[in-house]
């Protein structure tokens, strides 16, 4: 049977898109072209293996931030603490503090349209580990 093997792209309104591409750009550091943001998994910049997530939400959750927000991005980070150092000297907005789980550490900003990014500095180790003990079960 064939399968979805993973997220080929997320896809987002913008007022100005060409002004948040270049914000994302100069800001997060991410390789932009005509479409948007593009970025290689597991490429030169992280030779590990990694895990994305798609989150299913309420609702009525407010995870999101503005109820109106529909969609969040959920973007991998290699060091947090200094990504957080170096948004703040760009006058990013913070919503809250790092906060570290088993699996990584997360931080919340807004970009300049408003809309909630979650940044995650991932530890893939626990969903390795749940990985392989769902697949002894089958």
């Amino acid at each position: 049977m064939a399968q979805v093997i993973g997220i080929g792209g997320i896809f987002i309104k913008f007022k100005d898109p060409t002004k948040m591409r270049e914000w994302y750009s100069n800001v997060l550091g991410m390789t932009t072209n005509d479409y948007g943001v593009l970025f290689e998994f597991n490429g030169d910049t992280s030779p590990k293996k990694g895990y994305l997530q798609l989150g299913t939400f309420e609702e009525t959750s407010d995870y999101f931030g503005d109820a109106s927000q529909q969609s969040m991005l959920n973007l991998r980070v290699d060091n947090m603490e200094e990504l957080k150092t170096q948004l703040i000297e760009e006058n990013v907005k913070l919503v809250d503090e790092i906060e570290s789980y088993s699996y990584g550490k997360f931080l919340h900003i807004q970009d300049p349209e408003g809309n909630r990014i979650e940044l995650w500095e991932a530890v893939d180790k626990e969903f390795e580990d749940s990985k392989d003990s769902k697949m002894a079960m089958k």
